[in-house]
């Protein structure tokens, strides 16, 4: 092993460390706690994503138990992994410049996996499964060993698994076995059809869960895009490329966008297959996108797909110019991912909820938990019941063990969960943004608590007296914290 080599294992040890001790301190965000219930719940499929992110929840609650620890455990040690990975493809598509160190170290330096990665959501399994994918694709690419095949279908059947917009890395190799010219030759090759078969085994279940579902999560995720008007649609647009210019971090953002257009120079003037593949797997998702964002609200965390090869690219195919600004950019990211890891923990600067993310997120739920709960005894509720899925979930992982918690809303239906007895009487928590009527029949208003940080208000909720109704809206008692 090089030193150089030796030093970067050692600041990604270091790295993960650091990630692994915020996990361990921060409450969890409430899709994190939502999460938690698809793995006290596990299923072929889910009415949002697919099931791997479940997996992943019980497996690190299965071993730390049903805490935030637990919850996220494989999240800081699955970049770590992907972060290798992606080093190793890097270098063995361009194994003359050897660009596999600065190109993970640029995508650990985004706010999108440098702080992105101490929380559990289904793009941490979708990155690592991603990366392990083009790991195999780039070992293929330099080896012409065709077994290769076998285990990019493996692994992209687990990053589908993960979360559908896997299938823009699919997509993106036929488009470069299609297009590149010494790369045609799989296409008579027997492996790469083995491949993309046990890729479609792997997501079998998924489809199977869906067609007894009356393919609910494919409709919910297939039809994200509207139409918008030109004032709206500039507006997402000026979102979209905003977003992730500070996601990804200013200077690292720009490295990416012109390594993008390097490739792009690379495959067309070179005639650079390696260059080729990263410009099919990026620039075609990158332009999705961007058409997307025409008709809806891009999310900030969607276009992570793409950095991993943008990244690459940035490292690769770049000149001395470009090559200066890596080490200001990586110094960037890592100083605002540290200044963003000690504001979610810490909280040093007392910012209102409209400036910081991480309090409307991941601030003061066990204390707020607590206020219900002394609620709920004042009233002699018999369980505690919330319409938001986020706010249910963290009250199921909050609250004392033995308080049943009950979750309202259609997508709990395709869950396999006990529906609660009628009439027992039970405590409603409805945050004061909901607009409208609670949905849950014969409310009566009892009071309001605030969930806070250091004093600093994250949200505010109203309490209503409930009890179960022999018919209504879908209910379900939500697992609890063991």
């Amino acid at each position: 092993m090089s030193r150089a080599a030796a030093l970067a294992l050692l600041a990604l040890a270091a790295l993960t460390a650091l990630r692994l001790l915020t996990a361990f301190w921060l409450p969890a965000a409430p899709d994190e706690a939502y999460y938690w219930i698809w793995g006290r719940a596990l299923a072929p499929g889910y009415y949002d994503h697919p099931p791997m992110v479940a997996l992943w929840t019980a497996a690190g609650t299965g071993l730390l138990g049903d805490t935030p620890f637990g919850i996220r455990l494989l999240a800081p040690l699955g970049v770590a992994l992907a972060s290798v990975l992606l080093a190793r493809a890097g270098d063995s598509l361009f194994p003359e410049r050897r660009p596999g160190i600065w190109a993970a170290a640029l995508m650990n330096a985004t706010l999108l996996f440098g702080a992105g990665s101490v929380l559990i959501t289904p793009d941490t399994p979708l990155l690592v499964f991603w990366c392990a994918a083009l790991w195999a694709v780039a070992r293929l690419h330099a080896t012409q060993d065709g077994r290769w095949w076998l285990a990019f279908g493996l692994l992209a059947g687990c990053a589908l698994l993960s979360k559908y917009t896997a299938l823009l890395l699919g997509g993106g190799v036929v488009l470069w076995l299609l297009l590149e010219p010494r790369a045609r030759r799989w296409l008579r090759d027997g492996r790469l059809w083995a491949g993309g078969a046990l890729a479609f085994l792997v997501f079998a279940p998924v489809v199977y869960w869906n067609a007894r579902h009356d393919w609910v999560s494919f409709a919910k995720q297939g039809g994200r895009a509207g139409r918008v008007g030109a004032a709206s649609a500039l507006r997402y647009l000026g979102e979209l490329i905003g977003g992730q210019a500070g996601l990804a971090t200013p200077i690292i953002f720009v490295l990416c966008i012109a390594g993008a257009a390097a490739a792009c120079r690379w495959w067309i003037v070179r005639r650079d297959a390696a260059a080729g593949l990263l410009v099919t797997i990026t620039v075609p998702a990158a332009l999705l996108f961007l058409w997307q964002a025409t008709g809806s609200r891009v999310q900030g965390n969607w276009p992570a797909i793409l950095y991993p090869t943008a990244c690459i690219a940035a490292a690769a195919c770049l000149g001395p110019r470009w090559a200066r600004w890596r080490g200001p950019g990586i110094a960037l990211g890592l100083a605002l991912t540290l200044v963003v890891l000690v504001q979610a923990a810490f909280a040093p600067l007392p910012l209102p909820r409209r400036s910081d993310p991480t309090l409307a997120r991941l601030g003061g739920w066990e204390a707020f938990a607590a206020k219900v709960e002394e609620a709920r005894r004042e009233r002699g509720a018999v369980f505690v019941a919330a319409e938001e899925y986020g706010l249910a979930s963290e009250l199921a992982l909050y609250l004392p063990e033995g308080v049943r918690v009950v979750a309202l809303g259609d997508r709990w239906d395709l869950f396999d969960l006990p529906a609660p007895t009628p009439w027992q009487p039970g405590l409603l928590v409805r945050s004061t943004r909901r607009t409208g009527a609670p949905l849950w029949p014969a409310a009566r208003q009892e009071g309001e608590l605030v969930r806070s940080r250091k004093g600093i208000e994250a949200e505010r909720y109203r309490l209503y007296g409930v009890s179960v109704p022999s018919e209504g809206p879908t209910m379900a008692v939500l697992p609890p914290r063991r």
